[in-house]
C-alpha cells in the first residue's frame, strides 16, 4: 500500500473530487503564471543593438548603393548652413571630411572651364546676287490668310509645343484665340491652377504660353521632385537687377521684377547668410546689373561666373578671371552645368544633394532657360541634384548653364504671382535676395 494517494484508490478520489467541484460550480483556480521581468529589457536591448548595427552599416559600409545615399545625405545637409547639424550630429567628422574632400575635387574639375561660342552668321549672302537675278526671281505671291501666317509663325517660335495637343486645347477653349495667334495668352501656371492639357514634344505639361512676351512655362518632374522651366525667347529682354536697398537689405524676386518692368523673374546672386539669418543685403561675390558693378570681391577658387554680353549670349568662366569685354550683366556661383553644349557635372562628383534648385542657361536658339526645382516638401517635392537639372536643360537644347543659389532662395515669379513654392512655407514669396534675373515685358 502506497501513501499520499498514489494508488488506484487515490487516483479515484482525485477524480471524484474534480467531478464534485465541477458539479458544485466551484472552479479550480490555476496558479498565476510568473512574468519574466527581464523580457522588456531584452526587447529594448535588441532594438538598440539593431539600430547600432544599422548605424554602423550606414556609416561605414562600402556597398555602392549605401555609400551613394550616405554621400547624398551628407551633401544635402552640408550644402545649407541651417541644416548642417543634421549631418554633424550623427556622422563622424572623418566621414564628413571625406565627402567634403570630394567636393573640393569636384570644384577643381570646374576650374578652367569656360564658354567659347558665337552666334551663327546668316547663311544668306546677298552680295552674290545681281539686280537682274533679283528681278527675274520675283514670284507672284498669292493672297494668304493673315491668321494662317500668324499660326505658322506661332509654331515656328514655339517649336516645343506639341501641335496635336495644342489644337485639341483650342477646340475646347476657343476663347483663347479671341485676339488672334499674335496675341494668344494662356496662363494656368498659378498655385491654384492645375496647368493645361497641352504638352511639349518631350511629353511635358505646358503651364502657360505668352506670345506677346515670347514666354513658355513648362512643368518638369521626376522621381521625388517637380518644378518649372521657363523658356524666354528674346534674350535682349533679360537683365540682372539689384535690390533697391542692396548693401542694407535684399528684396523678394517679385519686388525686384515689378520695380524693373519685369514679367518673369528668378533669384540671381547668393548672399552672406550668417547662421541662416541673413537679410539678402550683403552680396556674395561679384555682380553686374545692367552695366553697373556690385560687390567687393569675386567668389573664391572653384566658383564660376555667368556673364551676359552685348551680343545677348551667356558666357561662363572662372569667377577669378577678368570680367569679359562687353559684359552687361553677371552673377557668380557654382557649379557650371553645361558649357558649349556639354554637361560638365556627373555622378562621380559631389553635386548629388537633393535640394531646391535654381539654374539659368541659354539654348542653341539663344532662348533664355530659367529652371526652378522645388524642394524640402516630402509630400510635394523633395528636390533633386544638379545633374538632373543639367539633363532637363540639355533636353531643351541648352548650350550654357550654371547652378545658382538654391534652398529657400530658389523661386520663380511670373505676371504678378509666384508660380513655384518656396521650401519654407512661412515665406511663400521666398527670401529677400540681393539680385534677380528679370525678363522684361514687351513695351
Amino acid at each position: 500500500m502506497k501513501l499520499f494517494g498514489t494508488t488506484r484508490g487515490g487516483s479515484r478520489l482525485a477524480k471524484n473530487r474534480a467531478a464534485y467541484l465541477a458539479q458544485s460550480g466551484e472552479a479550480a483556480v490555476a496558479a498565476p503564471r510568473r512574468k519574466n521581468p527581464f523580457k522588456p529589457l531584452a526587447i529594448v536591448l535588441s532594438c538598440m543593438l539593431l539600430v547600432e548595427i544599422l548605424y554602423f552599416v550606414a556609416i561605414y559600409s562600402d556597398n555602392a548603393f549605401i555609400a551613394k545615399w550616405r554621400n547624398i545625405y551628407i551633401q544635402t545637409a552640408m550644402e545649407t548652413l541651417s541644416h548642417k547639424w543634421l549631418a554633424t550630429a550623427i556622422i563622424p567628422p572623418d566621414i564628413i571630411n571625406e565627402v567634403m574632400e570630394q567636393r573640393r575635387e569636384a570644384l577643381a574639375q570646374q576650374v578652367g572651364l569656360s564658354s567659347n561660342w558665337t552666334k551663327e552668321e546668316d547663311e544668306t549672302d546677298d552680295e552674290d546676287t545681281t539686280p537682274e537675278e533679283i528681278i527675274t526671281d520675283v514670284e507672284v505671291i498669292p493672297d494668304v490668310d493673315p491668321e494662317e501666317v500668324a499660326k505658322e509663325n506661332f509654331y515656328t517660335l514655339f517649336y516645343e509645343v506639341d501641335q496635336t495637343s495644342m489644337e485639341t486645347y483650342l477646340r475646347d477653349h476657343p476663347e483663347a484665340l479671341a485676339n488672334g495667334w499674335d496675341n494668344l495668352v494662356i496662363n494656368e501656371a498659378g498655385m491654384d491652377d492645375s496647368g493645361t492639357s497641352i504638352q511639349t514634344i518631350h511629353g511635358e505639361q505646358i503651364l502657360a504660353i505668352d506670345v506677346p512676351n515670347q514666354i513658355l512655362l513648362v512643368r518638369v518632374s521626376g522621381s521625388g521632385y517637380q518644378g518649372v522651366l521657363a523658356v524666354a525667347k528674346d534674350p535682349s529682354r533679360l537683365s540682372v537687377y539689384p535690390s533697391s536697398q542692396l548693401g542694407i537689405a535684399g528684396e523678394t524676386v517679385g519686388t525686384i521684377a515689378q520695380n524693373n518692368n519685369g514679367i518673369l523673374s528668378i533669384n540671381g546672386s547668393g548672399f552672406i547668410d550668417p547662421n541662416g539669418s541673413g537679410n539678402g543685403g550683403t552680396l556674395a561675390g561679384y555682380a553686374m546689373c545692367d552695366g553697373t558693378e556690385y560687390g567687393y570681391a569675386h567668389m573664391g577658387w572653384g566658383n564660376k561666373r555667368i556673364e551676359l554680353h552685348e551680343d545677348d549670349l551667356f558666357y561662363i568662366k572662372d569667377a577669378g578671371d577678368p570680367v569679359g569685354e562687353g559684359t552687361t550683366d553677371a552673377v557668380e556661383f557654382q557649379p557650371a552645368l553645361i558649357i558649349d553644349g556639354e554637361i560638365v557635372v556627373d555622378y562621380t562628383s559631389i553635386y548629388t544633394g537633393l535640394q531646391p534648385r535654381a539654374c539659368i542657361g541659354q539654348s542653341d536658339k539663344y532662348e533664355i532657360l530659367m529652371l526652378i526645382i522645388e524642394g524640402r516638401m516630402p509630400l510635394r517635392s523633395v528636390g533633386t541634384d544638379v545633374i538632373e537639372c543639367a539633363e532637363i536643360l540639355k533636353r531643351h537644347g541648352c548650350m550654357q548653364a550654371m547652378n545658382l543659389d538654391g534652398g529657400t532662395s530658389a523661386i520663380m515669379w511670373y505676371d504678378g504671382e509666384y508660380i513655384t513654392k518656396c521650401s519654407n512655407q512661412t515665406t511663400p514669396q521666398g527670401r529677400p535676395v540681393p539680385t534677380a534675373f528679370v525678363y522684361k515685358t514687351v513695351s
